[in-house]
């Protein structure tokens, strides 16, 4: 019994897991390398394994397994085909598909795991194109073209039309080249359609952007015409705006109604805008019925204040009250679609949130609701102003009805606005009392309509020269909102004409603190510093001012005064120039450019612009007295006749320009005609003395009779006026001794009790000058007889 029993050896004692590694020799791959059979397994079987095909009941063959060893086995798979390590051909293969595929022992040697084949190294190289193909050529050609219809719609949208229209014309040619191309190497129906659209509604469009319509026209007939541009005909809205350009309004029409039935109904947009194009354009024609029924059906549809304005129109150019008071209330009922002011007021102390809030204060949205809002109370307050005189009785009842139906709408803040402008039609209609009525109505409303009318309140009376109560008013707008420029510089206005310059000034600034494009306080504050002469800081103001208002005639002006002040003629001529091109027509400017080439010796051009002035204005006296001594300067005595003529039909009353005439007709050598015009003047003013001495001398000089006569008229005149000067000589000395008399024998101590008497103007004296220089300074000597 106990011979069965074996003792374990003591070699054996630390073996415990014998046996463990011993394993089939069948399932050994280290040796695979070296198998001859397998190779060779390998090398033939690829590529040749049977198909899988469904088991056939009772057909499944059992063929022999061939290992390594060789050794036999029958092993068929569960579909009845044969297994992969089965004897094809009878050459032996190992059963691949036992193990897993790539887990093996050769991991364990240092090969790494990569079943996506990426230990194999880049993939190689792309083939090179050929760029000798025609195809390639075609696509390149075809990128061409799409690069040039970018490059002209860029050029346009920077205002480069004619680029534009260059860079379009090149892609029309260069499409056209590959339209041909395609044509030699394919069908026609491979011709890429979107490309050849794109290229003739470009051009089409570049050709009308350069207003060269009938080029515009022909291309977009050609796409119009083209039965394979599916979307063609809807460019007849392009072809009828262009239409309407050229004023051709009855075809303008006809293309936007075919547009219209090419657009589909979804299309809603669309063919509203076309209709609104429809109606402007009967507008056009004066067909205010046909216009009438396009807008109304558009205010039905999809109601827009465009729309909504000119339905107003046409129903006031057709006299029909009660529509007009029917089409102002689906006006002022079409939705402003904007966001309220509550949503830019930040409601916590969250600086996140403060910083969005302003943020979005200015950005493009809110400036599109600002444009919006703006235009819709435009075209509220024109509608209103337009139809509130022929909807009642009177201009005022039919305003306050346009006031009450705006109070009821969502546009309610407008309504205090038409109260405002109510007041400046009665100002337009010289009713002045009904105006300061209606304004004096808003001393009890809120501060920002209160300032408004008491500002409008302030400036009426400040016309009227009432400035006790312009005063008031602008004190009241002040009160009422202090950071409203105009009523600050109302204030000011009254402050400048009561002469505090200094405190009007003040005004001024602050009303530049609260709005700096205030360009009445910033104009006002600039003529303050002339009053003050201080002439640096006022020509700063009118700088600042010509920045913002540059075609501003009233600012060149002021500036070249400026500079005239300062003697700087050349920069003053400089700025006269600039005030030229805006007023080329005003003869006062032109005066004074003529007046400053004068002064600088340049009588040419000072000719030139006298001669102008005198051209637009011919009644000024100093522009035709200059005129008339540069032709005697320059010896044309015939010349000045014609502008001293006018001077005496200007003024009649004044010897001096008609004895001028006179002395031209005698230094140009025509006697007869001077000795006639001299006895023209003795006729109306026969005590002149001039006249006389000129007529004694042509008389003599040419051996008339009447020169006897003539010198018995100069001495009597003379002998009067030496009479009348030595009266007047006399009653100064006596009246003088009188008062030296008066003063030596008057009492000291005796003081009137109503006071000192008042002077006595001296009227006689000042008389007499005028008698003494009448005449004789202006003549000069180069006018008396030779």
């Amino acid at each position: 019994m106990m011979q069965n029993v074996h003792l374990a050896s003591e070699a054996d004692e630390d073996d415990l897991y014998s046996g463990y590694n011993d394993y089939n020799p069948t399932f050994d791959t280290e040796d695979l390398e070296n198998d001859v059979a397998f190779q060779q397994a390998a090398r033939t079987s690829h590529g040749r394994r049977p198909p899988m095909t469904a088991k056939i009941p009772g057909t499944s063959a059992s063929r022999p397994l061939a290992t390594g060893l060789g050794s036999k086995a029958t092993l068929t798979s569960s579909m009845g085909r044969p297994m992969t390590g089965a004897i094809q051909d009878g050459v032996a293969r190992p059963m691949t598909a036992v193990q897993a595929a790539g887990y093996t022992k050769a991991a364990m040697r240092g090969s790494s795991f990569d079943p996506l084949g990426q230990a194999r190294g880049p993939a190689p190289p792309l083939e090179m194109k050929n760029s000798d193909s025609s195809e390639e050529k075609i696509r390149q050609l075809e990128k061409k073209v799409n690069e040039l219809v970018e490059e002209s719609c860029i050029a346009n949208s920077c205002g480069d039309l004619k680029t534009a229209l260059e860079k379009a014309k090149e892609a029309g040619r260069k499409e056209r080249v590959l339209v041909r191309q395609r044509e030699q190497i394919a069908t026609p129906e491979n011709i890429n359609l979107d490309l050849t659209y794109s290229v003739l509604f470009n051009l089409a469009s570049q050709y009308a952007a350069n207003e060269m319509y009938a080029e515009a026209l022909n291309t977009y007939q050609v796409i119009v015409k083209n039965k394979m541009f599916s979307n063609g005909g809807r460019l007849k809205v392009n072809m009828g705006n262009i239409y309407l350009k050229q004023l051709n309004y009855s075809k303008a029409i006809k293309f936007y109604r075919m547009a219209l039935d090419q657009i589909p109904g979804v299309h809603k947009e669309m063919r509203i805008k076309i209709m609104e194009n429809i109606g402007v354009a009967f507008i056009k024609t004066g067909q205010y019925n046909e216009a009438i029924s396009s807008f109304e059906h558009i205010m039905s549809t999809s109601p827009n204040l465009k729309a909504g304005f000119n339905l107003i129109l046409c129903y006031f150019a057709i006299g029909n009250s009660e529509q007009m008071k029917k089409a102002f209330q689906k006006l002022i009922a079409v939705p402003l679609e904007v966001d309220y002011d509550d949503k830019y007021i930040s409601s916590n102390d969250d600086p996140h949130t403060n910083l969005l809030v302003e943020a979005i204060k200015n950005d493009s949205l809110r400036q599109i609701e600002r444009e919006r809002i703006s235009m819709a109370e435009e075209y509220i307050m024109t509608a209103a102003k337009l139809i509130a005189p022929v909807i009642e009785t009177s201009f005022a009842v039919g305003y306050d009805w346009c006031v009450e139906a705006v109070k009821a709408s969502h546009y309610v803040e407008l309504a205090n606005d038409l109260e405002i402008n109510k007041a400046t039609t009665y100002l337009r209609q010289q009713d002045f009392s009904q105006a300061l009525e209606t304004l004096k109505m808003f001393e009890k409303k809120d501060s920002r309509v209160k300032s408004a009318a008491a500002t409008n309140l302030s400036f009426l009376y400040y016309l009227e020269n009432e400035l006790a109560q312009a005063t008031n008013y602008a004190d009241l707008a002040v009160n009422s909102d202090r950071y409203n420029p105009a009523a600050l510089t109302n204030k000011g206005n009254t402050v400048f004409a009561n002469g505090d310059y200094e405190k009007a000034a003040e005004f001024y600034k602050e009303a530049l603190r609260n709005d700096s494009s205030c360009t009445e306080a910033l104009y006002n504050l600039g003529l303050t510093y002339k009053k003050l002469n201080r002439i640096d800081e006022a020509l700063d103001c009118f700088l600042k001012l010509h920045a913002i208002l540059r075609n501003s005639a009233q600012v060149l002006h002021q500036i070249a005064n400026i500079y005239e002040i300062m003697e700087d003629p050349d920069a003053a001529m400089e700025w006269l120039l600039q005030l030229i091109s805006v007023v080329p027509t005003d003869p006062h400017v032109l005066s004074k450019l003529g007046k400053l080439y004068d002064r600088e010796g340049d009588k040419s051009q000072a000719f030139h612009y006298y001669y102008e002035s005198y051209r637009y204005f011919p009644s000024n006296i100093e522009v035709i007295e200059w005129l008339g001594a540069y032709y005697i300067d320059t010896q044309f005595c015939e010349k000045a006749i014609e502008y001293f003529e006018r001077a005496a039909l200007i003024l009649p009353t004044q010897v001096k320009w008609q004895l001028m005439v006179a002395s031209c007709y005698r230094r140009s050598g025509n006697y007869q005609k001077a000795l006639e015009k001299y006895k023209v003047i003795h006729r109306k003013f026969p005590e002149n003395v001039e006249c006389l001495r000129f007529l004694v001398r042509l008389c003599t000089d040419m051996g008339l009779k009447e020169v006897q006569e003539y010198m018995t008229k100069l001495k009597k005149v003379e002998k009067l006026k030496e009479i009348r000067e030595q009266r007047i000589k006399s009653g100064r000395d006596g009246s003088a001794r009188s008062r030296r008399e008066g003063n030596a024998g008057s009492d000291a101590s005796y003081i009137d009790p109503l006071g000192p008497q008042a002077e006595r103007p001296k009227t006689a004296a000042r008389k007499r000058t005028e008698e003494d220089d009448f005449a004789d300074e202006e003549l000069g000597e180069d006018l008396l007889p030779e």
